[in-house]
């Protein structure tokens, strides 16, 4: 009976062991289920928001990838405008600098003077330079080599030959001519005139006897005389016969002809008609040779002035820029 009674206390034991332990369980097992169906939902949540956020995302991307495309386009339709203005400039460039050019030609053509081809050129260089532009090099080489070109040509200091005729035209008027003028007979007798009517201190002491007096006003007499005698007759050497058939009162004409001369060159230098001015010159360099005294100083500068002037009234053939005309034709035709 006891142990029966211990049987059965053990079996409700062990039941309600069992019973506690099932229970456990199966609260553990709801607190189990209930964690995971919060988690689920957790989870479904989660997903639904990882859902949204990738629908966001591949909307993003979309746009991204569209703005991207844009862009992309944008970029090259800029990089194709930049190429078409870069061409553009280059192409204007070249056609402003071909046109200044050929207007530093017609200038050059016109004054005769290589200064507008030069001024031009370097401009054209310098415009270049600033560009940096690689497909353009060989038009600022064919720029440097006409530049040399034109700067070794000599051209006329159009400014120091017409100082050089001004003091021409100045010695004109104090050259004297081979034939005695109006103003050289004056001066020749001006010394003799004074010395009559300046009596020596022989004279004015021999003048207190009379027969003294006498004797020196003849003697004064017989000089005067003598010098008015030795006016009437010269003897001298001359080249030019035609020199002497020219009356001393035409010596002013002669001279203000001669004048005109030099200014008519003058002024052909300075209008760059070089053949008028190399006529008036030998015209000018002729008369002084045939009507002026080549003994005299005054002559001699003369005549060495106009002929330093004569050989460098020329005209200098300034060369034309083929070679930077033809680059700039390549450079335009985009080869």
């Amino acid at each position: 009976m006891l142990l029966l009674l211990l049987v059965s206390v053990t079996a409700l034991s062990m039941a309600w062991y069992g019973q506690r332990r099932v229970r456990t369980l199966e609260q553990e097992l709801v607190r189990r289920q209930q964690d995971s169906a919060g988690q689920a939902a957790e989870a479904q949540l989660l997903a639904k928001q990882a859902q949204e956020l990738s629908r966001d995302a591949v909307a993003k991307v979309t746009l991204t990838e569209s703005r991207l495309a844009e862009i992309t386009a944008q970029r090259g339709q800029l990089e194709e405008l930049i190429q078409s203005l870069s061409r553009a400039r280059d192409e204007n460039l070249v056609v402003d600098i071909d046109a200044g050019i050929r207007v530093a030609l017609q200038q050059t053509a016109i004054t005769g003077s290589a200064a507008p081809l030069v001024a031009a050129l370097k401009a054209a260089d310098e415009r270049l330079a600033r560009v940096s532009q690689p497909r353009l090099e060989p038009v600022r080489r064919a720029i440097a080599r006409d530049l040399d070109r034109v700067k070794a040509v000599s051209v006329a200091d159009i400014a120091s030959l017409a100082i050089k005729l001004d003091e021409a035209a100045r010695l004109v008027d104090e050259a004297p001519l081979q034939v005695l003028d109006p103003q050289r007979l004056a001066e020749a007798k001006a010394p003799r005139a004074v010395a009559r009517v300046a009596p020596s201190p022989a004279s004015a002491a021999a003048s207190a006897a009379p027969v003294g007096g006498l004797r020196a006003e003849l003697g004064d007499w017989w000089q005067g005389l003598w010098a008015e005698t030795r006016t009437l007759l010269r003897v001298t050497r001359i080249d030019q016969p035609q020199a002497m058939l020219l009356a001393p009162e035409q010596g002013f004409f002669l001279r203000e002809n001669l004048k005109l001369r030099l200014l008519n060159a003058r002024l052909a230098l300075m209008s760059r008609q070089f053949d008028t001015a190399q006529s008036d010159l030998q015209a000018a360099v002729a008369a002084v040779d045939n009507y002026f005294d080549r003994g005299a100083r005054k002559t001699q500068l003369l005549t060495e002035l106009l002929r330093s002037v004569v050989p460098q009234a020329r005209q200098a053939g300034v060369p034309r820029p083929d070679d930077t005309l033809a680059a700039l034709t390549t450079a335009a035709a985009g080869r």
